[in-house]
């Protein structure tokens, strides 16, 4: 995972309030001798360091012979939180003890233990410095296995400085699996990038409507632009785009605005924001939202904040890892279900169910390429227990015909979920609609805001156009909170389709449906736009399915 994309799903989830596991009750049940399952609280995500060496130094002797002992040294917790079915199977003892390091260049990578099973192939590892070092994290060129052909295997890492013990706690996961028993393969990360805070003061002024763009030529940024917005509820949106010197910083780094109040104290977003959305011409795209008093209060300072490399140690980290998935196939099983669910989309049927100490796989087929399953929510009933889950995003591209369901195992082992009845439950249905013929006519366009009313299928639209850095902007947003939003607009030229660009980063099904497309460089009075396409959402709708009726 690239560490924009680790920034960002902390930030977010942050400010969800996820819950996480208590792991004070885990380890207190551990020293009683009696592992149980961990009561849920709910609280932000932070990392959870804790000191736990005189425990582990008590239970040495009797934890010696399990498998995944060198694992339970550390706690594993603060990277492992949307890792429940990983956490649940160190509970129970399950994993394959690898404890292999190799050490260059002051920076030693030790692979301690792997999950192998159906579903994924999961390691846990550290990286230690071995002498002091400037920065807060870090990142690779590459991290990734290769198998016997040579062959790259890409995946997702997440990782977090244990203060307390010097070192790098991180975890690799992939889909790709195990084709038979074992498989020979080479863990390898090329080049660690040392990363520490980086700012730079600018002077914005969130008063200005208009576009200001300041030059950075700094620490690999080239410059960034920033527009304001107003929103509705006393809110402002800031739009920032970043352009780079060094490419690879928009893989690398974490880069936003930063306000700053009188007191010299950060003004917080008034709702998540969004970060590092590609734009056309490879620029990082932000949105942040503020509150319009607290952003706009006289004294406010601004400043661009981001990851900078301080220190680079060069070369690649290999470990060859002979893998085996026989601890975990042992007590694992796939059924074939092809049970029809035309609820969803027309031909949809649930192909099979993947079962594993770690996770649940459902597999979704289509008669169409690329259809998109109509449910924001997923869950799956187990006896008296509900696990979540999501639609999951393969690693490689995978069959345009297929959807992956996924759910972390948590409080659950594989042998008694195959005697207890599973259902699957979809909520909040969300379906997408190509727009129709009939145009919204917009008239006396210029930088004073226009509004306008139309209806699509009996959905109310206010539209919202003007003028602003030569460029028109069309904003549209519906009263009805059964209306999804509009996704895109565009005009005709002739018979071809000009497409506004799409300004507002949002997320299909939340409680926004507020959009805003850009045509630049418009030089008239007057237009004649289209929807192009648009959804529309049911929050109380709710699909179950039995997949398995238990015995």
């Amino acid at each position: 995972m690239e560490r924009i994309e680790e920034k960002l799903k902390e930030q977010m989830k942050t400010s969800m309030n996820i819950p996480y596991p208590d792991f004070d009750q885990m380890w207190n049940s551990i020293q009683q001798d009696e592992l149980k399952d961990a009561n849920i609280a709910k609280g932000p995500l932070r990392p959870r360091n804790r000191k736990r060496l005189a425990l582990v130094t008590g239970l040495s002797i009797a934890l010696l012979a399990t498998p995944v002992y060198a694992a339970l040294t550390y706690d594993w917790s603060n990277i492992l939180f949307h890792k429940a079915g990983i956490q649940s199977a160190l509970e129970q003892g399950f994993g394959q003890n690898i404890g292999q390091s190799v050490t260059k260049n002051g920076v030693t990578l030790t692979v301690h233990t792997a999950f192998i099973d159906d579903n994924r192939t999961f390691l846990l590892y550290t990286l230690k410095p071995e002498a002091a070092w400037s920065g807060k994290n870090l990142s690779f060129d590459a991290i990734g296995l290769k198998n016997q052909n040579g062959n790259y295997i890409e995946g997702n890492y997440v990782h977090n400085w244990n203060e307390e013990l010097g070192l790098f706690q991180g975890y690799f996961e992939t889909d790709w699996i195990v084709e038979g028993k074992t498989a020979d393969v080479t863990f390898t990360i090329e080049n660690v990038h040392f990363l520490d805070d980086g700012n730079q003061a600018i002077k914005y002024n969130p008063n200005n409507p208009e576009t200001q763009i300041f030059s950075i030529q700094k620490d690999g940024i080239d410059r960034v632009s920033i527009q304001s917005f107003e929103q509705a509820e006393n809110r402002v949106l800031l739009q920032s785009s970043v352009a780079f010197m060094d490419p690879e910083m928009a893989n690398r780094s974490w880069v936003r605005i930063q306000a700053v109040n009188p007191k010299n104290e950060l003004i917080p977003e008034a709702e998540p924001a969004v970060f590092g959305t590609p734009g056309a011409s490879n620029e990082y795209l932000s949105q942040q939202i503020f509150e319009s008093d607290t952003l706009l209060v006289d004294g406010s300072k601004f400043q661009l904040a981001y990851d900078r490399k301080v220190e680079t140690a060069d070369g690649t980290w290999s470990l060859n890892l002979a893998l085996s998935k026989k601890q975990l196939e042992n007590v694992s099983f796939r059924e074939v279900l092809n049970l029809p669910v035309d609820e969803m989309v027309a031909g949809t049927e649930i192909e099979d169910i993947t079962v594993t100490p770690t996770q649940i796989r459902l597999v979704l087929d289509y008669k169409e390429k690329y259809t998109r399953v109509p449910y924001m929510d997923y869950h799956l009933e187990v006896g008296d227990t509900r696990l979540n889950g999501d639609i999951w995003l393969p690693d490689v591209p995978g069959n345009p015909k297929e959807t992956e369901l996924r759910f972390e195992m948590d409080g659950l082992d594989a042998a008694s979920l195959a005697n207890q009845p599973v259902t699957l439950i979809a909520k909040h249905r969300v379906d997408a609609f190509k727009g129709n013929d009939t145009p919204i006519h917009l008239t006396d366009i210029s930088t004073e805001h226009q509004r306008l009313t139309t209806h699509i299928e009996g959905y109310p639209i206010t539209w919202t156009y003007y003028m602003k850095d030569d460029n028109l902007y069309v904003e549209s947003l519906s009263p009805d909170p059964a209306f999804g939003g509009v996704n895109q607009t565009y005009y005709l030229q002739g018979k071809d389709r000009n497409y506004g660009e799409p300004l507002l980063i949002g997320i299909m099904g939340d409680e926004n449906n507020k959009n805003m497309d850009v045509y630049e460089n418009f030089d008239n009075n007057e237009l004649d736009i289209y929807i192009a396409n648009y959804s529309t959402q049911d929050r109380n709708n709710e699909l179950r399915v039995e997949l398995l009726s238990g015995k």
